[in-house]
């Protein structure tokens, strides 16, 4: 264990009704169809063939079609399963609230958690459509990627409304916005990279002791983040980033980029075409091949210059003479004006991603390296005593920071920078328990 916190109190072990039950274990031919599906998407993306699938369950591609009549009605099916699986969970842990032999406020929320987590590793690949969502010409499958879980996120919201009444909660915690953030972050546990070699109950646990009481031995105030002197190096980055449309105008490559990235954004990445950005451009299509290559090549070049604007950001931060937490709240700062600013870049990034799921969220800004200056950042904190929590292993404990170091797009949404900012203190750093 890398340590053990001294606010964090102790929880059962999750029963197993929260758990997010089999999802592809009715025993049919149908079902291991699906599951077969489910692995090799997860591992492989989307870009599996209805051929492969057909391998890998051991049937010809004309059985195949007598469950499922193309790939999307595959996807479609393993969609419609993990919403299901999601608003069962929401109806248990409603069901719940009324037990009182349920446990504390805190045993509440790891055992929702610990469910959803469960339940989006059991529905990997549905939940990488959900995370990497792009056009499609099918209405149900667009639906069902963008549909947000709605009952889940109530479930957790009256659960943390419970919690706030008991006393364990801040009383100025918002349990909407807090239920957002605790929402997404457990669905983020069905990602490899966030999960890495840990059973998802154990990062389920570790994640609520982050999200409730924070990673600081000393909880900072907002006085002492925002005068630090890494805070002032993020800042200084943040705002020597060019503004949008700021570019060297003989630069064709840098306009062909930045038409690519509003084109990617308008239709997906996967149906945009290099003929429909060269008109958007109002370039020949061979120009624009010369400039840029193919595709693919344009999609690197795009999270090159996303990678490299948050480069500069952290090499400023973790280069001052500061505390660990306010050179993590810095880096925090970093990543929510990034999402603010280039939120087009961030997401054509997921779409590549729903192709090719890689071990890494973002590959574009070197994610292994990322990592391994927050586990130095953390190993220094954990033996300055700044930093004290119970962990499986500093790589998960790293691997879970830098998720929490990103705040939600709906929750900046509703909130805006500065808040999100103060949000994310919240829900890293110092925790959202009422301290005596």
């Amino acid at each position: 264990m890398v340590g053990r916190s001294p606010v964090t109190p102790k929880t059962r072990t999750p029963r197993r009704t929260a758990t997010a039950g089999s999802g592809y274990d009715d025993g049919t031919r149908r079902t291991e169809i699906l599951q077969t599906a489910a692995d090799l998407i997860a591992t492989s993306g989307l870009r599996t063939s209805l051929q492969e699938i057909a391998d890998a369950a051991g049937i010809l591609p004309g059985s195949l079609y007598h469950h499922f009549d193309s790939k999307e009605a595959i996807l479609v099916e393993l969609l419609r399963r993990y919403h299901a699986d999601l608003d069962r969970i929401a109806a248990e842990a409603l069901d719940r609230l009324d037990d009182p032999a349920a446990g504390s406020a805190f045993d509440r929320i790891v055992e929702l958690g610990t469910a959803i987590a469960r339940c989006a590793v059991t529905h990997r690949a549905a939940l990488q459509m959900s995370f990497y969502e792009s056009p499609s010409p099918n209405p149900e499958l667009v639906e069902l990627t963008r549909r947000r879980p709605t009952a889940l996120l109530e479930a957790m919201q009256q659960t943390l409304r419970a919690a706030r009444w008991s006393g364990y909660l801040r009383a100025d915690v918002d349990p909407a916005v807090l239920a957002d953030r605790v929402v997404h972050t457990m669905l983020q546990v069905g990602l490899d990279v966030m999960r890495h070699n840990a059973r998802a109950d154990r990062v389920a646990l570790l994640l609520c002791r982050l999200l409730c009481t924070g990673l600081a031995t000393v909880p900072p105030t907002d006085a002492e983040l925002d005068g630090s002197a890494a805070f002032a190096a993020a800042d200084a980055a943040v705002r020597s980033w060019p503004a949008d449309g700021e570019q060297d105008a003989d630069d064709k490559a840098a306009h062909v980029r930045a038409v690519a990235r509003a084109e990617f954004g308008r239709r997906g990445y996967e149906v945009t075409t290099i003929r429909d950005i060269a008109a958007a451009a109002g370039m020949g299509l061979g120009t624009v091949y010369r400039l840029i290559g193919s595709k693919d090549e344009l999609l690197a070049s795009i999270m090159r210059s996303f990678g490299e604007k948050i480069a500069v950001g952290w090499t400023d931060v973790l280069a001052t003479d500061d505390s660990v937490a306010a050179k993590l709240d810095a880096i925090a700062w970093v990543h929510t004006n990034a999402l603010a600013r280039f939120g087009d870049e961030f997401r054509i990034q997921l779409a590549w991603m729903r192709q090719n799921p890689p071990d890494t969220p973002n590959p574009g800004w070197l994610y292994a390296k990322r990592l391994r200056q927050i586990k130095a950042l953390l190993t220094e904190g954990l033996r300055a005593g700044e930093v004290a929590i119970e962990a499986p292993s500093i790589e998960v404990l790293a691997r879970c920071v830098i998720g929490l170091s990103w705040v939600p797009e709906s929750v900046l949404g509703r909130l805006g920078p500065r808040a999100a900012q103060l949000h994310v203190r919240d829900t890293c750093l110092r925790g959202v328990i009422a301290r005596n």
